[in-house]
């Protein structure tokens, strides 16, 4: 019933116009060329979260599980290395076989320990290897290769998101021969059972995968290759796409950029637009004074008029709605009248400002007080956020100066903490709290709380909320999350929700956006028109 509310939910918000060629004959050959606003920070989907890594490397790769491509809501698992599965009556025990004949680039066969070793670096990583979602895997016990096509994971406790988290885009199945003698050989090296192999990578110009006729799912992938170009200015993008010189970027546009799109390109350009479960988030370096008083960090949320922002940045940005810790309008979410409560989210701005100020005289921050902020290198929205929150913050007597870092390197930043406040980003690959949430817990248990703080009483709700299997429980529990996270400690700060628009080269069909960009991009179904 709570999946059939979400694809409702999502749904009735999706807009899509160019569903051409959803029962034409997929066409083979041609090289699709996309642009990827970031170079990939490594070449290892189990540390990176991001769409730099994902968008030029997935087609490389098969996952266990993954959403299907052609579901607009992006939330219905389906099998891609798993051939099928059942679930113990306790919904204790997962028991997963996987497809026969498949094989790595390489010419050896997949088999069952090579998804065990997969999902053992995942889960139970070594101290020197970084896992972007062991936090979101508490609940597995131990992944068992039970034969040589068949795997087992058994739980700690039942957890309704199981099966849709195993279908994370950036679970890739990796060879345990290589994990045995290297676990962080992949951070520099491919070597996948995807649709494409890997042909090239020129840092700063593009990556390069080749067609791999001996796919395992016969008679794809219909493309004959794909080149992924790295251009991060946006009006370079624009151009790219207007010139015909690239068919698609996969992560989106402004509502002007699709504009001038549409009035160049005419017939020649397709648009389709989605809810985004992804949003622009603060990062508050709690190591470093004065950050390390929630005075101090309450003061920087309540600086924040997010209401008037949502009205005027959705007007030249990808962001839109105020959020809190779920996608506005799916049956998580917090509903606006409650959200209003927390800190930096009333609608009296001029109350809120005078409250950020009273708090920064009782923290000992004197007025004119100077920090930087920290701002990932990539134009849309991070650029226009970034200008936003420094002119709120001004608002309140702080003197914030801004400095730009390159995408890819932003992420080494990030984890060494070599920040005061910083921008970062929550999105998921499906709207589930267990998915969406897991970054925000203590530092140790997930390897992406940039913030560094440590928080046993938010790791706690973020369990019980993971166990409940009444829905008003959990939404009990997932509103003191949101409350503690975003009011109670302010650990981090919550922006504005991204709105997702993919204006493409009409040619390139077999696509379908969905409220994630990190979904769909294996390519494996995609096929240009003449």
């Amino acid at each position: 019933m709570l999946r059939a509310l979400i694809v409702l939910a999502l749904s009735s918000t999706l807009l899509a116009c160019g569903d051409a060629g959803a029962q034409e004959k997929p066409r083979h050959g041609g090289e699709l060329i996309f642009l990827v606003p970031s170079e990939p920070p490594s070449y290892d989907g189990h540390r990176e979260g991001t769409f730099g890594t994902v968008h030029p490397l997935a087609p490389l790769y098969n996952t266990l599980l993954r959403i299907d491509p052609t579901d607009r809501t992006g939330t219905r698992p389906i099998g891609d290395l798993a051939e099928s599965w059942t679930i113990s009556p306790d919904g204790m025990t997962y028991t997963i076989k996987l497809r026969q004949g498949v094989r790595f680039h390489d010419g050896s066969a997949m088999t069952s320990r090579d998804v065990k070793a997969s999902y053992d670096k995942i889960i139970f990583p070594p101290a020197n290897v970084i896992s972007a979602r062991k936090g979101a895997y508490q609940v597995v016990e131990t992944v068992e290769a039970v034969d040589p096509h068949t795997v087992r994971f058994r739980l700690k406790w039942a957890e309704a998101s199981f099966l849709v988290n195993l279908a994370s885009p950036f679970n890739w199945i990796y060879k345990a021969d290589i994990l045995a003698k290297d676990m962080r050989w992949y951070e520099t090296n491919v070597m996948g059972t995807g649709a494409f192999k890997f042909a090239e990578h020129v840092k700063g110009s593009h990556l390069v995968g080749r067609k791999n006729p001996d796919y395992w799912d016969k008679g794809k992938p219909y493309l004959d290759g794909y080149r992924a170009i790295f251009i991060s200015a946006s009006s370079a993008q624009v151009a790219a796409i207007r010139g015909e010189r690239a068919h698609v970027q996969f992560r989106g546009f402004t509502p002007s950029e699709r504009d001038s799109l549409v009035q160049a390109l005419g017939s020649k350009i397709t648009v389709q637009e989605s809810p985004w479960d992804c949003l622009s988030l603060v990062a508050i370096n709690h190591e470093r004074k004065p950050f390390d008083d929630k005075r101090v960090r309450r003061a920087l949320t309540l600086a924040l008029d997010r209401y008037e922002g949502s009205k005027n940045l959705s007007r030249i940005a990808v962001v839109k709605d105020v959020a809190g810790i779920q996608v506005p309008g799916t049956p998580w979410a917090t509903p606006p009248q409650e959200l209003e409560k927390l800190a930096g989210y009333g609608r009296d701005i001029a109350k809120s400002r005078a409250e950020a100020r009273r708090l920064l005289r009782e923290a000992g921050v004197p007025d004119g007080f100077a920090f930087t902020f920290k701002n990932r290198g990539i134009p849309m929205p991070y650029e226009t956020v970034g200008i936003w929150l420094i002119d709120q913050w001004r608002q309140i007597g702080l003197n914030v100066k801004q400095e730009t870092v390159e995408a890819s390197a932003m992420v080494s930043t990030s984890r060494r903490g070599d920040f005061d406040v910083s921008s970062d980003a929550q999105c998921s690959f499906v709207v589930e709290p267990d998915i969406d949430l897991q970054k925000f817990q203590s530092v140790g248990i997930s390897d992406n709380n940039y913030s560094r703080y440590k928080d046993p009483v938010l790791d706690e709700l973020f369990l019980k909320q993971a166990r409940a299997m009444d829905p008003e429980e959990r939404k009990r529990y997932l509103r003191a999350f949101e409350k503690r996270l975003l009011d109670e400690e302010v650990h981090y700060i919550y922006t504005l929700q991204w709105h997702r628009i993919v204006p493409h080269s009409a040619k390139l069909r077999g696509w379908t956006i969905t409220p994630s960009h990190f979904l769909n991009q294996q390519l494996d179904g995609v096929w240009l028109a003449e």
